[in-house]
Protein backbone atom coordinates (compact mmCIF):
# COMPACT_ATOMS: atom_id res chain seq x y z
CA UNK A 1 0.00 0.00 0.00
CA UNK A 2 1.40 3.40 -0.99
CA UNK A 3 1.48 5.80 1.94
CA UNK A 4 -0.66 8.94 2.10
CA UNK A 5 1.10 12.30 1.92
CA UNK A 6 0.28 15.29 4.13
CA UNK A 7 1.31 18.63 2.66
CA UNK A 8 1.42 20.49 5.97
CA UNK A 9 0.67 24.12 5.15
CA UNK A 10 -1.69 25.01 7.99
CA UNK A 11 -1.28 22.24 10.63
CA UNK A 12 -4.93 21.27 10.17
CA UNK A 13 -4.63 17.63 9.11
CA UNK A 14 -2.89 16.35 12.23
CA UNK A 15 -1.16 12.97 12.45
CA UNK A 16 -2.26 10.01 10.36
CA UNK A 17 -0.71 6.58 10.86
CA UNK A 18 1.66 5.56 8.04
CA UNK A 19 1.34 8.96 6.33
CA UNK A 20 4.40 10.95 5.29
CA UNK A 21 4.24 14.61 6.36
CA UNK A 22 6.04 17.30 4.36
CA UNK A 23 6.43 20.60 6.21
CA UNK A 24 5.32 23.51 4.03
CA UNK A 25 4.26 25.84 6.84
CA UNK A 26 6.71 28.45 5.57
CA UNK A 27 4.69 28.56 2.33
CA UNK A 28 1.31 29.07 3.98
CA UNK A 29 1.00 32.81 3.55
CA UNK A 30 2.49 32.86 0.05
CA UNK A 31 0.35 30.07 -1.41
CA UNK A 32 -2.87 30.04 0.60
CA UNK A 33 -6.02 31.21 -1.20
CA UNK A 34 -4.02 32.32 -4.25
CA UNK A 35 -0.73 33.61 -5.59
CA UNK A 36 0.97 34.90 -8.71
CA UNK A 37 1.84 32.35 -11.38
CA UNK A 38 5.51 33.07 -10.70
CA UNK A 39 5.11 32.16 -7.03
CA UNK A 40 3.02 29.11 -7.98
CA UNK A 41 5.77 27.85 -10.29
CA UNK A 42 8.36 28.45 -7.58
CA UNK A 43 6.36 26.25 -5.24
CA UNK A 44 5.95 23.67 -7.99
CA UNK A 45 9.73 23.27 -8.09
CA UNK A 46 9.90 22.87 -4.31
CA UNK A 47 7.05 20.35 -4.28
CA UNK A 48 8.75 18.22 -6.93
CA UNK A 49 11.86 18.03 -4.74
CA UNK A 50 9.99 16.59 -1.76
CA UNK A 51 7.05 14.64 -3.21
CA UNK A 52 7.84 10.92 -3.60
CA UNK A 53 7.40 9.57 -7.12
CA UNK A 54 5.02 6.90 -5.85
CA UNK A 55 2.56 7.94 -3.17
CA UNK A 56 -1.01 7.54 -2.00
CA UNK A 57 -3.71 10.12 -1.40
CA UNK A 58 -2.42 13.66 -0.78
CA UNK A 59 -4.01 15.69 2.04
CA UNK A 60 -3.47 19.43 1.66
CA UNK A 61 -5.38 21.07 4.52
CA UNK A 62 -7.90 23.86 4.02
CA UNK A 63 -9.82 24.18 0.76
CA UNK A 64 -7.82 27.40 0.38
CA UNK A 65 -5.13 25.11 -1.07
CA UNK A 66 -7.27 23.32 -3.65
CA UNK A 67 -5.28 24.90 -6.50
CA UNK A 68 -2.35 22.66 -5.46
CA UNK A 69 -4.33 19.82 -7.06
CA UNK A 70 -3.28 21.28 -10.42
CA UNK A 71 0.38 20.57 -9.60
CA UNK A 72 -0.41 17.00 -8.56
CA UNK A 73 -2.34 16.38 -11.78
CA UNK A 74 0.39 17.97 -13.92
CA UNK A 75 2.80 15.39 -12.48
CA UNK A 76 0.87 12.71 -14.38
CA UNK A 77 1.99 14.10 -17.75
CA UNK A 78 4.84 11.56 -17.87
CA UNK A 79 2.41 8.64 -17.75
CA UNK A 80 -0.55 9.88 -19.82
CA UNK A 81 -1.15 11.65 -23.12
CA UNK A 82 -3.88 12.79 -25.49
CA UNK A 83 -3.82 9.25 -26.91
CA UNK A 84 -3.97 7.74 -23.41
CA UNK A 85 -5.95 10.31 -21.40
CA UNK A 86 -7.45 10.52 -17.94
CA UNK A 87 -10.60 12.06 -16.51
CA UNK A 88 -10.54 14.30 -13.45
CA UNK A 89 -13.43 13.94 -11.00
CA UNK A 90 -13.80 16.66 -8.37
CA UNK A 91 -16.15 16.85 -5.41
CA UNK A 92 -16.67 20.53 -4.61
CA UNK A 93 -19.45 22.92 -3.66
CA UNK A 94 -17.93 25.45 -6.07
CA UNK A 95 -16.91 25.22 -9.74
CA UNK A 96 -13.33 26.41 -9.02
CA UNK A 97 -13.39 27.69 -12.61
CA UNK A 98 -13.67 31.42 -12.03
CA UNK A 99 -11.71 34.26 -13.58
CA UNK A 100 -8.81 35.52 -11.48
CA UNK A 101 -6.64 38.27 -12.91
CA UNK A 102 -3.80 38.10 -10.40
CA UNK A 103 -2.43 34.60 -11.00
CA UNK A 104 -4.11 31.42 -9.78
CA UNK A 105 -6.20 30.72 -6.70
CA UNK A 106 -8.32 28.03 -5.10
CA UNK A 107 -11.34 29.07 -7.17
CA UNK A 108 -9.70 29.29 -10.60
CA UNK A 109 -7.58 26.16 -11.11
CA UNK A 110 -10.04 23.87 -12.91
CA UNK A 111 -9.70 25.59 -16.29
CA UNK A 112 -5.96 24.91 -16.20
CA UNK A 113 -6.60 21.22 -15.55
CA UNK A 114 -9.12 21.04 -18.39
CA UNK A 115 -6.55 22.53 -20.77
CA UNK A 116 -4.00 19.77 -20.11
CA UNK A 117 -3.70 17.64 -23.27
CA UNK A 118 -3.85 14.35 -21.33
CA UNK A 119 -7.11 15.28 -19.56
CA UNK A 120 -10.14 14.28 -21.63
CA UNK A 121 -12.77 15.69 -19.28
CA UNK A 122 -13.27 17.30 -15.87
CA UNK A 123 -16.40 16.65 -13.79
CA UNK A 124 -17.21 18.84 -10.77
CA UNK A 125 -19.78 17.09 -8.57
CA UNK A 126 -22.03 18.57 -5.89
CA UNK A 127 -22.12 22.28 -6.75
CA UNK A 128 -24.76 24.34 -4.95
CA UNK A 129 -22.83 27.62 -5.11
CA UNK A 130 -24.36 30.55 -6.98
CA UNK A 131 -21.00 30.88 -8.75
CA UNK A 132 -22.70 29.03 -11.60
CA UNK A 133 -25.95 31.02 -11.42
CA UNK A 134 -26.95 33.76 -13.85
CA UNK A 135 -25.69 36.59 -11.63
CA UNK A 136 -22.13 35.21 -11.77
CA UNK A 137 -22.12 33.69 -15.27
CA UNK A 138 -19.61 36.22 -16.58
CA UNK A 139 -17.07 35.21 -13.91
CA UNK A 140 -16.76 31.64 -15.19
CA UNK A 141 -14.05 30.65 -17.66
CA UNK A 142 -15.92 29.53 -20.77
CA UNK A 143 -13.43 27.72 -22.99
CA UNK A 144 -13.54 24.27 -21.34
CA UNK A 145 -17.34 24.45 -21.04
CA UNK A 146 -17.90 25.27 -24.72
CA UNK A 147 -15.32 22.70 -25.84
CA UNK A 148 -17.11 19.98 -23.85
CA UNK A 149 -14.16 19.32 -21.55
CA UNK A 150 -15.87 20.41 -18.33
CA UNK A 151 -19.21 19.53 -16.74
CA UNK A 152 -20.85 21.04 -13.66
CA UNK A 153 -23.06 18.60 -11.70
CA UNK A 154 -25.30 20.76 -9.51
CA UNK A 155 -28.42 21.12 -7.41
CA UNK A 156 -30.23 23.95 -5.58
CA UNK A 157 -29.00 26.56 -8.07
CA UNK A 158 -30.82 27.77 -11.19
CA UNK A 159 -28.76 26.96 -14.29
CA UNK A 160 -31.58 27.08 -16.86
CA UNK A 161 -29.92 30.12 -18.43
CA UNK A 162 -27.04 27.95 -19.69
CA UNK A 163 -29.23 26.23 -22.29
CA UNK A 164 -29.96 29.59 -23.93
CA UNK A 165 -26.30 30.06 -24.84
CA UNK A 166 -25.63 26.46 -25.88
CA UNK A 167 -24.17 25.21 -22.60
CA UNK A 168 -26.96 22.92 -21.47
CA UNK A 169 -24.64 19.93 -21.88
CA UNK A 170 -22.14 21.41 -19.40
CA UNK A 171 -24.59 22.48 -16.67
CA UNK A 172 -26.26 19.36 -15.29
CA UNK A 173 -28.95 20.01 -12.68
CA UNK A 174 -30.64 17.52 -10.35
CA UNK A 175 -33.48 17.55 -7.86
CA UNK A 176 -31.69 15.42 -5.26
CA UNK A 177 -28.16 14.43 -4.31
CA UNK A 178 -28.98 10.76 -4.90
CA UNK A 179 -30.12 11.56 -8.45
CA UNK A 180 -26.93 13.50 -9.13
CA UNK A 181 -24.59 10.71 -8.03
CA UNK A 182 -26.68 7.98 -9.67
CA UNK A 183 -26.65 9.82 -13.00
CA UNK A 184 -22.91 10.41 -12.85
CA UNK A 185 -22.12 6.79 -11.99
CA UNK A 186 -24.46 5.58 -14.72
CA UNK A 187 -22.55 7.65 -17.28
CA UNK A 188 -19.24 6.37 -15.95
CA UNK A 189 -20.28 2.72 -15.98
CA UNK A 190 -18.89 1.94 -19.43
CA UNK A 191 -15.81 4.17 -19.22
CA UNK A 192 -12.38 2.60 -18.86
CA UNK A 193 -10.39 5.83 -18.68
CA UNK A 194 -8.18 6.31 -15.61
CA UNK A 195 -9.48 8.82 -13.06
CA UNK A 196 -7.80 11.37 -10.81
CA UNK A 197 -10.12 12.06 -7.85
CA UNK A 198 -10.02 15.34 -5.93
CA UNK A 199 -12.22 15.71 -2.85
CA UNK A 200 -13.02 19.07 -1.28
CA UNK A 201 -15.13 18.30 1.75
CA UNK A 202 -17.09 21.53 1.35
CA UNK A 203 -19.26 19.51 -1.05
CA UNK A 204 -20.61 17.77 2.05
CA UNK A 205 -23.51 18.98 4.16
CA UNK A 206 -22.78 20.85 7.39
CA UNK A 207 -24.73 18.05 9.09
CA UNK A 208 -21.72 15.84 8.29
CA UNK A 209 -18.68 18.09 8.61
CA UNK A 210 -17.60 21.73 8.93
CA UNK A 211 -15.15 23.48 6.60
CA UNK A 212 -13.79 26.98 5.98
CA UNK A 213 -16.27 27.53 3.13
CA UNK A 214 -20.01 27.56 2.42
CA UNK A 215 -21.08 23.97 1.96
CA UNK A 216 -23.12 21.72 -0.26
CA UNK A 217 -25.66 18.94 0.31
CA UNK A 218 -23.82 15.66 -0.27
CA UNK A 219 -23.56 12.93 2.34
CA UNK A 220 -20.46 10.85 3.06
CA UNK A 221 -21.98 7.81 1.38
CA UNK A 222 -22.19 9.69 -1.92
CA UNK A 223 -18.41 10.02 -1.98
CA UNK A 224 -17.86 6.47 -0.73
CA UNK A 225 -20.24 5.04 -3.35
CA UNK A 226 -18.42 6.96 -6.06
CA UNK A 227 -15.03 5.72 -4.86
CA UNK A 228 -16.30 2.14 -4.75
CA UNK A 229 -17.71 2.36 -8.27
CA UNK A 230 -14.64 3.86 -9.97
CA UNK A 231 -11.90 2.56 -7.66
CA UNK A 232 -10.27 0.21 -10.22
CA UNK A 233 -9.73 3.29 -12.41
CA UNK A 234 -8.38 5.70 -9.75
CA UNK A 235 -4.73 6.54 -10.43
CA UNK A 236 -4.36 9.42 -7.97
CA UNK A 237 -6.32 11.36 -5.38
CA UNK A 238 -6.26 14.28 -2.98
CA UNK A 239 -8.34 15.62 -0.10
CA UNK A 240 -8.90 19.22 1.01
CA UNK A 241 -11.50 20.97 3.13
CA UNK A 242 -9.86 20.94 6.56
CA UNK A 243 -10.52 23.65 9.11
CA UNK A 244 -7.90 26.17 10.13
CA UNK A 245 -7.73 29.78 11.30
CA UNK A 246 -5.62 32.11 9.18
CA UNK A 247 -4.89 35.83 9.27
CA UNK A 248 -3.24 36.82 5.96
CA UNK A 249 -0.33 39.22 6.19
CA UNK A 250 -1.32 40.70 2.82
CA UNK A 251 -4.08 43.34 2.84
CA UNK A 252 -5.11 42.09 -0.60
CA UNK A 253 -5.70 38.54 0.61
CA UNK A 254 -7.53 39.88 3.65
CA UNK A 255 -9.83 41.77 1.29
CA UNK A 256 -10.47 38.78 -0.97
CA UNK A 257 -11.07 36.51 2.01
CA UNK A 258 -13.62 38.97 3.43
CA UNK A 259 -15.43 39.15 0.08
CA UNK A 260 -15.82 35.37 0.12
CA UNK A 261 -17.39 35.64 3.59
CA UNK A 262 -15.60 32.69 5.14
CA UNK A 263 -17.24 31.90 8.50
CA UNK A 264 -15.52 32.84 11.75
CA UNK A 265 -14.49 29.80 13.80
CA UNK A 266 -14.21 29.83 17.58
CA UNK A 267 -11.20 28.02 19.13
CA UNK A 268 -13.49 25.51 20.87
CA UNK A 269 -15.34 24.67 17.67
CA UNK A 270 -12.03 24.41 15.83
CA UNK A 271 -10.82 21.58 18.09
CA UNK A 272 -14.08 19.65 17.96
CA UNK A 273 -14.59 20.09 14.24
CA UNK A 274 -10.99 19.12 13.44
CA UNK A 275 -11.56 15.87 15.34
CA UNK A 276 -14.61 15.21 13.14
CA UNK A 277 -12.49 16.00 10.09
CA UNK A 278 -9.84 13.55 11.24
CA UNK A 279 -12.33 10.69 11.49
CA UNK A 280 -13.72 11.48 8.05
CA UNK A 281 -10.21 11.54 6.59
CA UNK A 282 -9.56 8.07 7.99
CA UNK A 283 -12.80 6.84 6.41
CA UNK A 284 -11.90 8.32 3.02
CA UNK A 285 -8.32 7.03 3.14
CA UNK A 286 -9.54 3.53 3.96
CA UNK A 287 -11.88 3.64 0.97
CA UNK A 288 -9.12 4.92 -1.33
CA UNK A 289 -6.39 2.53 -0.11
CA UNK A 290 -5.01 0.07 -2.64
Amino acid sequence: MTCPIILNFDKSVGEICHAKTIDFTQWQDAIRFGCTKKKFNQFKGVLQQFLPENHGTVLMGSGDYHHISLLLIENLAKQYSAENPIQVVIFDNHPDNMRYLFGIHCGSWVSYVASLPFVSHVHVLGITSHDIGLSHFWENRWSALFHKKLTYWSLDVNVAWAKKIGLGHAFRHFATTDDLIASFLSEQYHSAQPVYLSIDKDALSEDIIHTNWDQGKLQTYHILDTISSIKPRIIGSDITGELSIWQPSSWFKRLLSSLDEQPTISPDNLINWQQEQHQLNLTLLKALAV
